[in-house]
């Protein structure tokens, strides 16, 4: 037939063909070019054939990085591992598609709860996907991600092309594959000593954990990695990309059965780094209970079967004393300037540590040490002794002892600065819960607990306890045992004053348990001092607890006072406050408390209250918390509905003769 045409014939129709090809491929070509931020993937995508073919004849969908994604990229970029040869939108994307690379390896397709999606590690961008028809009637779609997609890739020197590996030829053949400086010999034996080979070539979609060979510098730790260790390091059926991760969501490992249940997540820190963490659960005699953390190395390896992250060190093996996880966190680890601190105050701290058969640290976190109120004091090393002492308890107490403490009463522990306790809180239950801890007037939440070692835990909180960064209003809005002060105040326009910071006050605020002795005591008043109708009469009694000066009063200062004189009389906002101050041995007014407590306490109007928390510390002022507020029965007169305190009804009657006398005179 072409032959009948002749030469030119010919030519012209290979001509045709091949500006038909053209003009198909530059649908979304022009979508491409004329787009400037995306003009680094249109660069190499006019540069490679395949590509460009796949674009004039086939459907498809191409996923294509920003210019931005590509600032942040490293190496070579593969273009066919962001195209696949069948369209899907954001909707019909299954859970893996196969790329146009060599092999075909998998994209992992992942959906967060926030209704973003994710190829690997990258997001598709909302809003900008494009969906059309080529000249080939052949649908196909284009999705904008943030990020440029990396296979795995055998190194230059490999003698052979890698492609498409599973997690176990991964392990096997890690030594060609471009995965850094990270060597997996230690782990690769142990696993074959387990013989869990099937583990890692299981089809499927599954997360990978392998520790690299830096992870057992401690020569005794490769014996612990087990089988049921190595099981603890496998999500299955759950494919993770760190980016589109749900942040300290306990997956369940292949380690989790009747006898061990292991659980796996992941978080991240501040500073951009990526953690991964196990939690026994139920342990046995081999696995003990508790969380071991473990930084990321290299994330996001994609392979045939799932996705491989290095860690730096095992996981489930607790075989640190808590010394020897503070110094090996202390590195560019989590815990960095809490090592580096405890260092500049001359090391004794960590002296003491290692002294303690048992012990807990409240170990604050890196970025907790960037605040101006530490930049203040750090130098001086006595105070921060004080200050890093009031992190330690000498004994060992996770989660679950916490809440038994807690069963009653805001749980009280006492640490290595004798003269500060620690107050834990919580609320929620299970991965829910929510967990704080007061000491020197700072509040801070538990960001990682139970993090287990051989002789005690760690948990990592969020702010430096000892070091108060703010106002007494601060404190009160954020204290979970002073909300009813904190709602007394707020609708009565109490608080409007504690934010003053050219003020020093001492506040006796009664704790939450104290207000409710008071609704079994005078029920009547109680209502009514909760009452915005009695607002007036609820700033009144407020106003007998805070204390304004030019200095504010410590426990030991009006203890000290109070060996002169029967009452210390203290200016208040109205009049002043007659009190005394001791200090006895008892035990706390809470209903089962079993404890002898040893603290200061306040004699006012005959009555005897606890302090229950001393000198609580604020930027403007201190704060005791008490445990039950300086209220009587005479304040309160209860007629036809409402109450008034004895000194109100005195001003009203004082009043009414004035008037009384004005129209007299009159």
């Amino acid at each position: 037939m072409f032959a009948r045409r002749g030469p030119s014939a010919l030519a012209a129709l290979l001509l045709l063909c091949c500006y038909t090809t053209h003009a198909a491929a530059a649908d979304l070509a022009d979508k491409l070019r004329d787009d400037s931020e995306l003009s680094q993937f249109y660069s190499l995508l006019e540069q490679n054939p395949v590509a460009n073919s796949t674009l004039s004849l086939r459907s498809c969908t191409i996923f294509v990085p920003t210019n931005e994604a590509f600032q942040r990229h490293k190496g070579p970029t593969h273009v066919l591992y962001h195209i696949t040869t069948a369209a899907f939108s954001k909707d019909q994307l299954e859970k893996t598609v196969s790329s146009d690379m060599d092999g075909n390896p998998p994209l992992y397709i992942t959906k967060s709860r926030n209704g973003d999606i994710y190829v690997n590690n990258a997001r598709i961008i909302p809003s900008l996907s494009v969906e059309l028809t080529n000249r080939e009637g052949k649908r196909q779609v284009m999705h904008i991600i943030d990020e440029v997609l990396e296979p795995l890739t055998s190194l230059p020197t490999a003698k052979t092309e890698i492609n498409n590996l599973d997690a176990l030829q991964f392990i096997q053949k890690a030594d060609q594959l471009t995965v850094g400086d990270n060597k997996l010999r230690t782990y690769r034996s142990q696993m074959a000593l387990m013989k869990k080979e099937s583990l890692y070539m299981a089809p499927g979609a599954h997360t990978f954990l392998l520790p690299v060979d830096e992870g057992f510098k401690i020569t005794t730790r490769s014996s612990l990695v087990d089988g049921k260790v190595i099981d603890g390091h496998v999500i299955p059926n759950t494919v993770i990309f760190t980016a589109a991760s749900q942040h300290d969501e306990p997956k369940t490992s292949a380690a989790f059965e009747d006898q061990l249940k292991v659980t796996v997540s992941f978080f991240k820190q501040k500073d951009g780094k990526m953690y991964v963490k196990s939690n026994t659960i139920v342990g046995d005699a081999k696995h003990p209970e508790g969380v071991v953390l473990s930084e990321i190395v290299k994330a996001n390896i994609p392979v045939k079967n799932g996705v491989i992250h290095l860690i730096r060190r095992p996981l489930m093996i607790i075989d640190t004393t808590v010394t020897q996880f503070l110094q090996d966190n202390g590195e560019n680890g989590a815990l960095r300037k809490f090592l580096e601190v405890i260092m500049d105050a001359g090391g004794a701290v960590l002296d003491g540590i290692n002294n303690l058969s048992e012990v807990t640290i409240l170990a604050p976190s890196n970025e907790a040490w960037n605040t101006s109120s530490i930049d203040n004091i750090i130098r001086d090393r006595q105070r921060m002794s004080d200050i890093l002492n009031m992190h330690i308890i000498k004994e060992r107490l996770n989660v679950e002892k916490i809440r038994q403490k807690n069963a009653n009463m805001i749980a009280q522990v006492p640490t290595v600065n004798n003269r500060t306790f620690l107050y834990f809180n919580i609320n929620g239950e299970g991965a829910d819960a929510k967990i704080t801890v007061e000491g020197g007037g700072v509040n801070a939440t538990v960001l990682q607990a139970d993090v287990a070692q051989t002789n005690g835990y760690v948990h990592i909180i969020d702010h430096v306890l000892g070091v108060p960064h703010t106002t007494v209003l601060g404190k009160l809005e954020t204290d979970p045992m002073m909300k009813a002060t904190y709602e007394m105040g707020h609708f009565s326009n109490f608080n409007d004053q504690l934010n003053n910071t050219q003020r020093r006050y001492t506040f006796f605020v009664p704790r939450d348990k104290g207000w409710q002795k008071t609704e079994l005591d005078y029920p009547s008043a109680h209502k009514k001092l909760f009452m915005r109708d009695f607002a007036y009469h609820s700033k009144y009694i407020l106003e007998r607890h805070l204390v304004i000066a030019d200095h504010v009063f410590t426990m030991k200062d009006l203890a000290q006072m109070s060996l002169t004189t029967d009452n210390v009389v203290l200016p208040t906002f109205r009049d002043s406050l007659k009190m005394k101050v001791t200090e006895e041995a008892g035990h706390l007014h809470d209903e089962y408390a079993s404890h002898e407590w040893t603290g200061y306490v306040i004699t006012w109007n005959f009555k005897k209250i606890n302090v229950y928390r001393p000198d609580v510390e604020c930027t403007n002022g201190i704060i005791h918390v008490i445990d039950y507020p300086l209220l009587q029965e005479k304040d309160v007169v209860v007629s036809g509905g409402s109450y008034l305190p004895e000194s109100s009804i005195c001003i009203m009657l004082a009043n009414l003769i004035m008037i009384t006398v004005a129209k007299f005179l009159n």
